[in-house]
């Protein structure tokens, strides 16, 4: 099962996504505003009883950032080899992991547009899984780590890269232009460990590969970000953590290949679906 955000007749609603449309499940359940209530109810679960029987509620919507009330975004930065050896800074496995934190302002939802803004044009993608939290956790081992999870879904970690050189020690400047990346299209429950160590990412830009790794290449397997994001921070059910990115973005190509009006970035996890987003001017 699938489960989304949604916009349609003037209205929210999170549901069930069907090939046929959106099984609307937000009306019967008045005690959780949002998709993000019901994580942090340990209520997910639920909402699969919720839809037997029940017809297409919407065929005319759109999609909105999943967790668009997301409180906590905390990003993996530089997790893969080849994207390491990208800085050419003659570097080896880092024993620590890059973070960096996002606010939900700056995604928007699966079919919806990046928007560029007028004030710099270095709009990039970075494609990744992106691993909801689903039970509470301090100082979490590896071993317990995936019993954290509640669901998975797909980033579009957009970054307007000039801007993450504004300063020397973060780049938290050029990682949260308003939406400028996106998080979708849905929820998949997370029910079995193949759904993150079977992974394969592929990053799409008008049809053309740009990015095509697994996630068990990661130089920090998602095992090993939990049980270290949870030393320092309790997690907390709804939390998000974006998990990292392959070589091939935009910015490493010489000259760099960033995204401009009309573009149209897709971010396929097999294990998932597909994320897809097209890039417009933001209209100031």
């Amino acid at each position: 099962m699938r489960y989304a955000t949604y916009s349609a007749e003037g209205e929210t609603f999170y549901g069930a996504v069907t090939d046929a449309g959106m099984i609307a499940l937000s009306p019967d359940l008045p005690q959780f505003a949002t998709l993000s209530d019901v994580i942090r109810a340990g209520a997910l679960d639920q909402l699969s009883g919720l839809t037997t029987g029940k017809s297409v509620t919407h065929t005319d919507f759109q999609y909105e950032m999943v967790l668009p009330d997301a409180r906590r975004i905390l990003c993996v930065g530089v997790n893969f080899p080849d994207r390491n050896a990208e800085y050419k800074d003659g570097s080896e496995t880092p024993k620590y992991m890059s973070l960096f934190p996002r606010f939900a302002s700056g995604f928007t939802g699966h079919n919806r547009p990046l928007i560029r803004p007028p004030e710099n044009h270095t709009l990039d993608y970075e494609g990744e899984v992106a691993i909801v939290i689903g039970k509470a956790g301090r100082r979490i081992s590896q071993g317990d780590a995936y019993d954290h999870i509640a669901a998975l879904t797909i980033c579009n970690e957009g970054t307007i890269r000039d801007w993450v050189r504004h300063a020397k020690f973060n780049v938290t400047q050029g990682k949260n232009w308003d939406r400028s990346a996106a998080l979708g299209p849905w929820l998949v429950p997370f029910a079995d460990a193949s759904q993150l160590d079977d992974a394969r990412i592929i990053t799409r830009v008008n049809g053309e590969v740009r990015q095509d790794d697994t996630l068990s290449r990661m130089m920090h397997p998602i095992r090993r970000e939990i049980e270290y994001i949870s030393t320092f921070m309790t997690l907390q059910p709804g939390d998000i953590i974006v998990t990292g990115t392959p070589t091939g973005a935009g910015a490493r190509f010489d000259p760099p290949r960033y995204l401009k009006p009309g573009d149209v970035v897709e971010v396929e996890v097999n294990t998932i679906g597909t994320l897809r987003n097209t890039v417009e001017d933001e209209v100031v």
